[in-house]
């Protein structure tokens, strides 16, 4: 591989650095979007980084967003509302594997040594069509391989989520880790006890929704020692590979994981991810039988959580779910399946004297008769009904 002499850049990322340089400051393009237009991956937007501190940028440009003015990062606002990152040089002066205290007023090379890995530590001048490389981030390119930048025990420590992303990146573009930043990912890994739930998530979904092979990075998840720290749950015998098609992360945790509605509260998920998961747990997984009738009860069993279910079951056996013709009849029929969907409502059966739990008790007695004959869904059938079982 060989640097391009002239980047094609975004004309709002152009106009930035312009300005920045007008201004007498230094603007670069660097980090993921770089590499990932390198390796002709899509890339989102370009990351900028300058000599100017933040209150010089937030005072160059009349709309801006303080998105981390505590690490050094602006987002400008262009024409569009499109938020861009304008970050100011700097180093770390302290750190405790969390958080960063950092210095500014330091060189584009001080700053890219802060770097992670070699392959995020290259910059190109947007202006000037020159590229920067001190750590042979091109070179690793090339070579199919994440190293870390400079000391990999002492960038670790610096920021144990590092590991993490070393992992994601190996999985993400089929790239050898290096030997010594692969020892000490390994020997850093008790660190990543300290990291927040929200960021060890992020970093789990991220990974599941990139990889090429969810198997290898769920692997080197096991053998860099995250997974005993944060997933134990995570068990990878008799898993197939999912196809590149499937990259649902919490579908892929309920595939690699014994208990993912578990794993899921653990990384702070959301209640709604949480919950889907609880619903896959709780199944069944399939019909007891391939009756109509018998797949009308499982569907209103499960719920929302058959889509799910069904998904899973192909990925566990790479067919389709025998009972999955008998599904779309249903659905293209429009059987009932809830009591919300009951001719007769609970106001209903309480107009006939019912009260308390035996309104639900008499609705979910209906439904059964409805879920054994569709048919029998007719207000001039349940509501004789509904006044046998109050008897």
């Amino acid at each position: 591989m060989i640097f391009p002499p002239v980047l094609q850049i975004p004309e709002p990322i152009l106009h930035i650095a312009r300005s920045l340089d007008h201004a007498g400051f230094e603007a670069w393009c660097v980090g993921g979007s770089l590499r990932d237009r390198l390796l002709d991956y899509p890339q989102s937007d370009f990351d900028i980084a300058t000599s100017a501190t933040p209150e010089e940028v937030q005072r160059l440009f009349p709309r801006t967003v303080a998105v981390g003015v505590k690490y050094g990062t602006v987002g400008v606002l262009d024409r569009d509302r499109v938020l861009h990152e304008v970050t100011t040089f700097r180093r770390d002066v302290a750190t405790d594997g969390r958080h960063a205290v950092v210095q500014y007023g330091v060189s584009l090379d001080e700053d890219l040594a802060r770097r992670d890995f070699t392959i995020n530590a290259i910059a190109y001048h947007p202006l000037r069509h020159e590229w920067r490389d001190p750590f042979s981030g091109k070179q690793d390119l090339d070579a199919r391989l994440i190293r870390a930048v400079g000391n990999p025990t002492q960038r670790f420590a610096e920021d144990y989520l590092r590991i993490l992303r070393a992992l994601r990146f190996s999985a993400r573009f089929e790239f050898a880790i290096d030997a010594e930043t692969w020892r000490a990912a390994q020997a850093a890994a008790p660190g990543l006890k300290q990291l927040s739930a929200e960021r060890v998530r992020d970093e789990w979904f991220k990974g599941l929704q990139t990889a090429r092979s969810v198997l290898q990075f769920a692997s080197l998840w096991q053998e860099a020692g995250a997974a005993s720290l944060w997933i134990p749950e995570l068990d990878l015998k008799q898993v197939p590979e999912p196809p590149a098609s499937v990259r649902d992360p919490v579908l892929l945790t309920a595939l690699l994981t014994r208990a993912p509605s578990t794993v899921l509260r653990r990384l702070k998920a959301s209640n709604v991810e949480i919950e889907r998961a609880a619903a896959i747990e709780r199944g069944p997984e399939q019909p007891a039988q391939l009756l109509p009738t018998s797949v009308r009860r499982w569907l209103s069993q499960v719920g929302s959580a058959a889509p799910d279910l069904a998904a899973l079951w192909r990925l566990r056996t790479s067919k389709e779910p025998s009972w999955s013709p008998i599904v779309q009849q249903i659905r293209e029929r429009g059987d009932p399946l809830t009591r919300a969907e009951l001719a007769v409502s609970g106001n209903d059966v309480q107009a006939l004297g019912a009260s308390g739990p035996e309104v639900g008790r008499v609705l979910s007695a209906l439904l059964d008769q409805v879920l054994e004959e569709p048919s029998r869904n007719q207000r001039d059938q349940l509501l004789p009904l509904a006044r046998k079982l109050l008897k």
